[in-house]
């Protein structure tokens, strides 16, 4: 499979999108208004300590205070993998070898007021604030430092277990005592002193760190992760990749110099781009972006996906749409959820989608092929850096799965919740809106002596009421026994209106609402 990685780089935001036979699979953007959070170390303040939920909230200085689960406190668990995708726990006979760590509850480790270094491992979204972790790590090019630990793994990855034992061997004789390193897949082959010199980088960022740390005053950043180009190139940028493309000068000559230094083979996969057609447009990724705003995603099959987004989950439909087969439903039902499975891979990567995730396949009668698309959409989804879990494909047709949340997906990325439907996607009916009319006339006749109103209604809610000679308007000043003066409003939402009094000119359209 072939492999490009294409940035644009523009005043107001970096652009970095993934290419896998040609075809768009992740967008990553960062604008300076809301760069990235996680990575970053914080020294902050426990706001509250929640035994009940087994939480605490952590002042770090920002709007939101930070989620720190009680599974995130040092000494409460061994969680290396948290924002580095790429990076897989510890070999499974180890794994068996170790202890698992004791549960601590929280009320027993922190204390409100107390000050905390923590780490942010998940961006906020929506109404939720970021979630932390006390159990800190530093990634390198090679590798993973974990101060106040001695634990050594390498990626699941690297699938030659003598490379792995190699690797593990080499970091345990350069680690010092008190830390814990994770080797990462790019250090596959690499020798001493490329793991030796990371790991060196990363003490002397922890030291430095820790000395920062004692002369900050809660709440205060003490760490900024690197930017996404920078950790990307770091994170992802390795022999796998076949070109990496980017279309500014400066950070072009910045990647050359960091790639020479850690991986200096890798520097002529470096590409800089300076003809005059857009980058994106050259790729034709920008085609690609629009479509990923879309509800509906069409399949070459002739079926589609219709991708909803709700407060608790993310529901995928499969459709047949135009496409009938030529044998008997079943075969055709096979097909498109074939597809469908392969499809829905690339969405889930190319829109981040996190968190629950819904997938409503057409139903199919044999057993045997319902197995087959799980299957298939396992197979689809080996290539995503994030951590899914999957539940098996039921006889009705649905498939329950997690994919690792880290920040918000491309819709919330790219979009706001519309201001007149407040992001539900439908708008209240004229019909409904001209019935609640009506009854605030009913109540405003029996409350008061007033007769003649001035209303002022969305657009369409007076063409609706001035259809068929007014028929609508005459009926609702007849039932309500009152004169209205019409006028339009296009600055009102269609389910809203405002009533004015002919007589002193007041606005009193709260006076009568229900």
């Amino acid at each position: 499979m072939r492999t490009e990685i294409i940035l644009n780089i523009a005043v107001h935001e970096t652009r970095i999108a993934i290419m896998e036979d040609g075809r768009l699979v992740e967008i990553l953007v960062e604008r300076p208004e809301s760069e990235r959070m996680v990575g970053n170390i914080y020294k902050g303040i426990v706001n509250a300590v929640l035994p009940g939920m087994q939480a605490a909230f952590i002042d770090i200085g920002t709007p939101k205070s930070a989620f720190l689960h009680a599974s995130d406190v040092s000494e409460a668990a061994s969680n290396y993998e948290r924002f580095f995708e790429d990076v897989d726990e510890d070999e499974e006979e180890d794994e068996k070898r170790r202890p698992p760590r004791k549960f601590v509850p929280i009320q027993d480790r922190l204390k409100k007021n107390q000050e905390i270094l923590v780490q942010i491992t998940k961006e906020p979204i929506s109404t939720k604030g970021p979630r932390a972790t006390s159990e800190l790590s530093l990634p390198g090019r090679f590798t993973v430092l974990i101060p106040d630990d001695d634990h050594i793994g390498v990626s699941r990855k690297i699938k030659d277990w003598s490379e792995k034992r190699r690797l593990k061997r080499l970091t345990r004789e350069v680690k010092p005592d008190n830390f814990g390193v994770i080797v990462r897949t790019v250090a596959k082959g690499k020798g001493e002193t490329e793991v030796k010199n990371d790991i060196k980088q990363l003490i002397r960022l922890w030291e430095k760190m820790l000395k920062i740390s004692q002369k900050t005053k809660a709440p205060a950043l003490i760490h900024r992760e690197m930017g996404i180009t920078s950790s990307l190139i770091r994170d992802l940028f390795s022999e796998d990749v076949d070109r990496l493309v980017i279309d500014s000068k400066r950070e072009y000559k910045k990647i050359l110099s960091y790639v020479k230094s850690v991986s200096p083979g890798l520097r002529s996969k470096v590409e800089f781009y300076d003809d005059k057609t857009p980058i994106f447009d050259a790729f034709q990724i920008e085609k690609e972006i629009e479509k990923a705003y879309s509800r509906r995603v069409e399949l070459k099959a002739g079926g589609s996906l219709v991708i909803d987004h709700t407060e608790a989950l993310v529901a995928i439909d499969v459709n047949s749409g135009r496409y009938v087969g030529r044998r008997n439903q079943e075969e055709t039902v096979f097909k498109i959820n074939m597809e469908a499975a392969r499809e829905i891979a690339r969405q889930l990567r190319l829109r981040d989608l996190g968190g629950i995730i819904v997938v409503d396949f057409i139903d199919m009668a044999i057993a045997k092929n319902r197995k087959k698309v799980e299957d298939e959409l396992y197979a689809a989804t080996r290539r995503d850096r994030s951590k899914m879990n999957f539940s098996t494909l039921s006889e009705f047709g649905l498939l329950e799965m997690t994919r690792q949340r880290v920040r918000p997906s491309l819709l919330y990325t790219f979009s706001e919740p519309c201001p007149v439907c407040n992001g539900i996607g439908r708008v209240q009916g004229r019909d409904t809106t001209v019935t609640k009319i009506e009854r605030w006339f009913r109540r405003a006749r029996a409350a008061s002596r007033q007769r003649r109103f001035l209303l002022y209604v969305h657009p369409s809610v007076e063409e609706y009421l001035l259809e068929e000679g007014s028929f609508r308007l005459k009926l609702l000043q007849k039932s309500a026994k009152i004169k209205i003066d019409l006028k339009k409003d296009p600055d009102l939402p269609i389910e809203e209106y405002r009533v004015f009094s002919m007589k002193s000119g007041a606005d009193i359209t709260d006076q009568f609402k229900a």
